[in-house]
């Protein structure tokens, strides 16, 4: 079985070269293997056929994105961003993958790229100069150490309130009252009696 690639796949329009080149060389300063069109794709390769290839076959997707991305309506690297959102349908949500970068003072939401991009956590680094956090970001990516977070649902506390049985209920469980023979009974309907204790000679009797 092959080991998995650790690559990242640079895509960007041809216009921004300059910009993806200080990235590219950033990130291979860091050890990080990066598969960059303009040295890897040889006269002898059957272009289309790698593009797909190294996009099925990289660890990390980094989209370039600029005014020159969205002045053309049509281009090769809108072929290649469709492909990597193609290849996210087979993935689960918190999979990093994609990595959109602004290059310029494009702003988020007027950039024309597909609706799976806006999905994802977004870079500007101006005219392709890479700080260091970035880099290390990558690495941490590659490595698998840093996933996107899933959303959790939010548990509330809220005060228990102790509920009373229903009266019929209680009444049902409460033991039943001991009669003895000093407790009289109560006729329905009659009035109270009052249980007085007499005396004779000879000392105390029963109630009367």
């Amino acid at each position: 079985m092959t080991e998995p690639s650790r690559a990242v796949f640079l895509r960007y329009a041809s216009q921004d070269i300059e910009p993806a080149r200080r990235v590219c060389d950033a990130l291979r300063a860091a050890g990080i293997e990066v598969w960059f069109d303009e040295s890897e794709l040889r006269g002898g390769d059957a272009w289309d056929a790698a593009i797909r290839r190294q996009v099925r076959d990289c660890a990390l997707f980094m989209a370039l994105i600029s005014a020159n991305t969205n002045a053309r309506s049509e281009g090769y690297f809108r072929r290649e961003w469709n492909l990597a959102v193609q290849r996210m349908l087979d993935m689960a949500d918190d999979q990093p993958f994609l990595l959109p970068v602004l290059i310029d003072d494009t702003s988020e939401p007027a950039a024309r790229v597909p609706d799976r991009f806006r999905e994802r956590q977004w870079t500007r680094l101006p005219g392709g100069v890479v700080a260091a956090g970035f880099v290390e970001r990558v690495a941490r990516l590659l490595a698998g150490g840093l996933a996107l977070p899933v959303a959790t649902p939010v548990l509330r506390n809220y005060p228990i309130t102790p509920t009373r049985a229903p009266t019929a209920i209680r009444d049902a469980n409460r033991p039943a009252p001991i009669r003895t023979s000093m407790t009289p009974r109560r006729l329905s309907g009659a009035a109270p009696t009052t249980v007085r204790p007499r005396y004779r000679l000879g000392g105390w009797q029963g109630c009367a």
